[in-house]
C-alpha cells in the first residue's frame, strides 16, 4: 500500500481541528490518551522544573502544550504542524495561557530550521509514527537531540508496534476489539485503514534504542497499553 503523503495528511488535519480541540473527542480512539498526556508533561516538569520554553512537535491544537502551561506557567512555547489551520488554534488557545513568546512554524519538523541548543523539552504527542523509513527516523530523533539544551527532555506520546511479530498480532486484535466496542464494527475498520494508509510506527524498544544511538543519556519508559506509549529521554 501507498502510504499517505505529508499534504494528505495535512489535509486530513485541517478538516478536523474543532474534534482535536477537544481531549474527550479528539483522542478517543488513542487508549490511554489522558494518562499518557498527564505521564509526559509531570516527568517534563519534574526532569526540568526551571524550564523556560518548549518545542511541541506536531501541535495539532495545542492541548500537550496547555497542559504542559498547566505545570510550567509562562513558558516560551515553539509550536509545529504541519495543518496551518491547527496551528491557529493553538496559537489562539496557547497564547491566552501564558505571558512568555509563542512562535508557530507550519511544516515538517524535518524541514524546518530551529535554532539548536534552545529548548528544555520537547513534546511529541502522536506525530512520530508518521516518520517512515530507519533513516527517516534516525535522522529526526538526531535533530531533535541537537534543538534540546543540555539535561532537556523529548518526552513522547505515540502508536507504537511490537517487537515480536505474534506479540503484534495480539495488540493489534486487541486495539481492533476496543474500537469496536466504542464505535462499531464500521468506526473499526475505518480507523485501521487510515492507520494501514497513513501511519508507519516502530516500537518502543526501537525508539528508546534510536534514543541512546543519537545521544540521550538516560530513557524512561512511563507508560504502556497496547499498541499505545509514552516515554522520553534525557539530554
Amino acid at each position: 500500500m501507498n502510504k499517505s503523503s505529508t499534504a494528505e495528511i495535512r489535509e486530513r488535519f485541517d478538516n478536523d481541528v474543532e474534534r482535536f480541540s477537544n481531549l474527550d473527542t479528539g483522542q478517543v480512539a488513542t487508549i490511554d490518551a489522558k494518562i499518557s498526556l498527564e505521564l509526559i508533561t509531570e516527568a517534563a516538569k519534574r526532569i526540568v522544573p526551571n524550564a523556560k520554553s518548549i518545542l511541541d512537535v506536531g501541535c495539532g491544537a495545542g492541548n500537550y502544550s496547555l497542559m504542559m502551561l498547566s505545570k510550567l506557567p509562562g513558558l516560551n512555547c515553539t509550536l509545529v504542524d504541519l495543518s496551518g489551520k491547527m496551528l491557529e488554534k493553538a496559537m489562539e488557545r496557547v497564547s491566552l495561557e501564558t505571558n512568555g513568546d509563542v512562535s508557530i512554524f507550519q511544516g515538517d519538523i524535518r524541514d524546518i530550521l530551529l535554532p539548536e541548543g534552545n529548548y528544555d523539552i520537547i513534546l511529541a504527542g502522536a506525530v512520530l509514527h508518521h516518520l517512515r523509513e530507519d533513516e527517516d527516523w534516525e535522522r529526526t530523533f538526531s535533530k531533535l537531540y541537537k534543538l534540546l539544551k543540555p539535561g532537556g527532555c523529548l518526552m513522547i506520546s505515540d502508536l507504537i508496534t511490537q517487537d515480536t511479530d505474534l506479540v503484534n498480532e495480539y495488540t493489534w486484535e486487541r486495539y481492533g476489539n476496543y474500537l469496536e466496542e466504542i464505535g462499531g464494527k464500521e468506526y473499526r475498520e475505518k480507523v485501521l485503514a487510515y492507520v494501514a494508509k497513513e501511519d508507519s510506527p516502530r516500537s518502543m524498544n526501537y525508539q528508546l534504542d534510536l534514543m541512546k544511538k543519537v545521544g540521550f543519556t538516560k530513557v524512561e519508559i512511563l507508560h504502556k497499553n497496547m499498541c499505545f506509549g509514552a516515554f522520553g529521554g534525557i539530554k
